[in-house]
């Protein structure tokens, strides 16, 4: 490669027809999933203003990771680091005349100032999947339930991956039975957030940095080692309907280390991970929003919702072996062009076969030889070549040739259709 040639901006991808492949075979499963439970696509602008994030996502996002610019009356706008308050917003916008349920999602672009690196970049996609309406632990676990059966659809197995759920009001309600005053619920969770990244030492020793006592530190200690969620009525009816969706149960457990940094959350959250811990940090996460499009101005709907990163995903298939390997789609049937002579009507047949539902490739040569068009079929792996020289044209017939069989057969050009499909 030439020093000269200016390369892709740090942090984004090129995706070559191969890599686009992949990338529609995955958002394929992604639409199908989303619809067969009956969520419809929506999109917004990859632009927002900051004022929609700010206090609403997390610290970290908008001071060291938000690619911000500003308009020329110096209102601050920033590309969107992720989906969620997007959607929230546009739910606020036309809450009154929209009916509830609302379910949406999306599958969109995102960006992040942050160090590319295995797994991670500046650019990714979203998968954005909401329901907003019903306040209910039962919408929950139908979007864990979808959760889990996008992993099957994937062939990711319960003993590959895993979704780890918790109850942010029962932490809430652990540490007020503890005499922990309620002005350290969100420092501590975002403590809890780094605990499986820390040792207990240094996790013990943040909790005692919030001014909590011996007695208090043993308290959480123990209430994370007990992992028991019987004492909270909204996961205990969360677990109970994941029972009846089958083959779901066990993709998803209880844990009560799940934080997740994002300010908006208020009872369920929930990661995605690998159980072999190779990839070290969670595929994707979620939860519940009671409050995101009230604090955004709108009218109070509440809604549980996730958001998966294409990268993850990527990345977790190819550890188990389940990304396929898929060749960028072709064409079913190049049409040659033999000389400038017969290229209007190479031409009119590659036209009628495209109406006729043919998808087909005209030659773009006309002084080039058949031999080089064959080879060019042969690599490409298109399954058929039209031949329309002279002869073809008086007789108004087409000569396809299997390009596997080498076979070659003349038929009328009305009758190729049926016969190549």
């Amino acid at each position: 490669m030439s020093k000269d040639l200016t390369p892709a901006v740090k942090g984004t991808r090129d995706f070559y027809p191969e890599e686009m492949a992949f990338r529609k075979w995955l958002f394929g499963i992604m639409r199908d999933v989303s619809e067969s439970f009956g969520y419809q696509e929506f999109d917004g602008p990859e632009i927002e203003y900051l004022d929609l994030y700010a206090g609403k996502t997390s610290e970290e996002i908008l001071s060291e990771q938000a690619f911000m610019t500003q308009e020329r009356d110096g209102t601050k706008i920033m590309l969107r680091p992720e989906i969620t308050p997007t959607f929230a917003r546009m739910v606020a916008q036309k809450s009154r005349g929209l009916l509830k349920p609302v379910r949406w999602y999306a599958i969109g672009r995102c960006w992040r100032y942050e160090k590319p690196q295995r797994g991670r970049a500046r650019e990714f996609f979203q998968w954005e999947l909401n329901i907003l309406g019903p306040e209910s632990a039962e919408a929950d676990a139908e979007i864990l339930a979808i959760l889990a059966t996008f992993f099957q659809k994937l062939g990711l197995t319960p003993e590959e991956v895993v979704v780890r759920v918790n109850d942010r009001s029962y932490f809430e309600q652990v540490i007020t039975e503890n005499g922990i005053s309620a002005d350290k619920y969100m420092p501590l969770l975002r403590i809890v957030d780094r605990k499986e990244k820390i040792s207990t030492e240094e996790f013990n020793a943040d909790l005692r940095a919030e001014g909590l006592s011996e007695e208090q530190v043993v308290a959480l200690n123990r209430y994370f080692d007990e992992k028991d969620y019987s004492q909270s009525s909204w996961l205990s009816r969360v677990f109970t309907a994941l029972e009846s969706y089958p083959g779901v149960s066990g993709y998803i457990v209880y844990d009560p280390t799940i934080a997740r940094g994002l300010d908006y959350y208020t009872r369920t959250v929930f990661e995605a991970w690998d159980k072999t811990g190779n990839l070290r940090r969670a595929l994707f996460g979620g939860g519940r929003f009671d409050n995101l499009t009230a604090a955004i101005g709108g009218e109070r709907v509440p809604g549980v919702g996730y958001a998966v990163g294409d990268m993850g995903i990527t990345e977790v298939l190819e550890q188990f072996g389940k990304k396929p390997d898929l060749s960028a789609p072709v064409v079913t049937l190049l049409v040659s062009v033999l000389s400038q002579e017969t290229l209007s009507r190479s031409i009119e047949v590659v036209s009628y076969l495209r109406s006729a539902g043919v998808r087909c490739e005209l030659w773009s040569d006309a002084v080039s030889d058949l031999g080089k068009q064959l080879k060019y079929a042969n690599n490409k792996k298109i399954p058929y070549l039209a031949i329309i020289g002279e002869d073809e044209i008086s007789s108004n017939t087409v000569v396809i040739k299997d390009m596997l069989s080498g076979e070659q057969s003349s038929m009328e050009l009305e009758a190729v259709a049926g016969f190549i499909s």
